[in-house]
């Protein structure tokens, strides 16, 4: 099973709606070549999950795991944090070995 912490996370933000959109079935985490350093964190809308996808489903919310980014995403956290300025989420991953300046990219 997925890690917890990024179901919980999702779940978290269940009261905000933005886990809902019409026609959506949930949450999709993926990871895309893209940025200065590499890889960043995607976080979609999601119609239905793709072949080798892992679904996890908690307190009615579905959240899919892209195939091609399990291993990436394997021990990582992910909290969502809201301030005055901004809600995000926040990725805290074990296998990052270096991230960009801005924040928004990362290797493994």
């Amino acid at each position: 099973s997925f890690n917890r912490r990024i179901v919980e996370a999702v779940v978290s933000t269940q009261s905000t709606g933005i886990t809902e959109k019409k026609g959506s079935q949930g949450l999709k985490v993926s990871v895309k070549t893209r940025g200065c350093n590499g890889l960043t964190y995607v976080l979609d809308y999601c119609d239905y999950a793709a072949k080798f996808d892992e679904v996890v489903e908690q307190d009615g919310v579905k959240i899919f795991i892209d195939s091609k980014a399990l291993m990436t995403l394997i021990g990582t956290e992910m909290d969502y944090t809201t301030d005055k300025l901004t809600s995000e989420f926040i990725f805290n991953n074990p296998n990052v070995k270096g991230t960009c300046g801005c924040g928004e990219s990362f290797s493994v």
